[in-house]
């Protein structure tokens, strides 16, 4: 067994991957490390039924075999939505997952605000909707994968929550500023405001934002200061459905990044010289600084696409291409922004006689 770094202990089997035990207490860890090896050897070989694996099986096979080998967009979000799922299922069987449980896990889902001396929790607030839709999205796709890898048959549907609807929060300029002055201000948050600069400039997900570099490198996308252009994702890298276009940089940009670079930094976004994997505790610092704790990382994407489409100087068409939006998503959500929309149909209405 290993213990990790959240104090869960963890059963290491050469072969089969890691699986969490779910608990931090090491007599209890060894209790269920000797139940799984007597189910282990147990199971015949092949395809397991769901009432032969565990959620923690599974996920770990995701986790390991899958996210592991760099398949995923975000890897850090999905070993959080991991960590929570693996804190609620723990050792369920598979079977154990329908639409009850499904609603159970979402309605157990907190977030605790402590009181920084003394450590005691001073509020509890629900996770939103859309965040456990996405962490059970997770165990769907864990599901799938064990499915296609031959490690279970017929497993269980994984219920999520309605999809919200989309959210018409942008910040507006005044708002920008403050939550830029309140990073910026933060000798700790140096880098949260190089991140906010590229997302409200470029429109660029966080996680894409996060694994920029001045190279080209395998892991991640690059910006080449000399031509002026972001390359979001690494080459040889296939596209997925949440597109990652190159793109051209505003020339305000540009001259921040060409200044970092001079400094000798390999990454966009860093720290201390090294690069970021997670902006979590500096964006809820800086967004409660700026009196801001409605908006999120995701937030500045939609500013960006925003901003751009109340400009009017470029049409829907090209603002889908660059921001990497469907035609769609840009109709819906962001159309009536535009200084153009539906101004065919008020010429027409306004000459009407009544």
């Amino acid at each position: 067994m290993q213990r990790r770094e959240t104090g869960i202990w963890i059963i290491r089997d050469t072969g089969r991957g890691d699986r969490s035990t779910g608990t931090r207490d090491r007599g209890e860890a060894e209790k269920r490390l000797a139940e799984y090896i007597a189910q282990r050897d147990r199971r015949p070989g092949g395809p397991a039924q769901p009432d032969e694996i565990t959620v923690a099986e599974v996920l770990t096979f995701y986790a390991t075999e899958h996210v592991a080998s760099g398949a995923v967009k975000d890897p850090t979000r999905i070993a959080y939505a991991i960590e929570s799922l693996l804190d609620y299922w723990g050792e369920l069987p598979a079977n154990a997952v329908n639409r009850e449980t499904c609603r159970a896990y979402g309605r157990s889902r907190v977030r605790h605000r402590k009181d920084p001396k003394t450590g005691e929790v001073i509020e509890t607030t629900p996770i939103a909707d859309g965040t456990i839709r996405k962490e059970l999205g997770v165990l769907s796709a864990a599901f799938n994968y064990c499915r296609e890898e031959g490690r279970i048959l017929n497993p269980p549907k994984v219920h999520l929550p309605d999809k919200p609807a989309p959210k018409d929060r942008w910040l507006t300029r005044s708002e920008a500023a403050r939550l830029l002055w309140a990073a910026y201000r933060n000798p700790e948050a140096k880098h949260l405001a190089r991140f906010m600069l590229v997302a409200l400039y470029t429109g660029t997900r966080k996680s894409a934002i996060l694994r920029l570099r001045f190279m080209r490198n395998v892991n991640g996308g690059h910006v080449d200061t000399e031509a002026g252009i972001l390359y979001r994702r690494a080459p040889g890298v296939a596209e997925t459905k949440k597109k990652t276009p190159h793109i051209r940089v505003a020339p305000r940009l540009l001259g921040h990044l060409r200044r970092w670079e001079a400094h000798g930094e390999r990454w966009v976004v860093a720290y201390e010289g090294q690069g970021v994997a997670s902006i979590k505790t500096a964006w809820r610092t800086a967004a409660r600084a700026a009196k801001l704790d409605d908006a999120t990382p995701h937030t500045l994407r939609h500013t960006a696409i925003t901003w751009a489409c109340q400009s009017g100087r470029a049409d829907l068409w090209e603002l889908s291409g660059y921001f990497g939006v469907s035609m769609e998503t840009m109709t819906k959500v962001y159309a009536h922004h535009h200084p153009d929309h539906q101004q065919g149909a008020v010429a027409a209405i306004g000459g009407r006689k009544l």
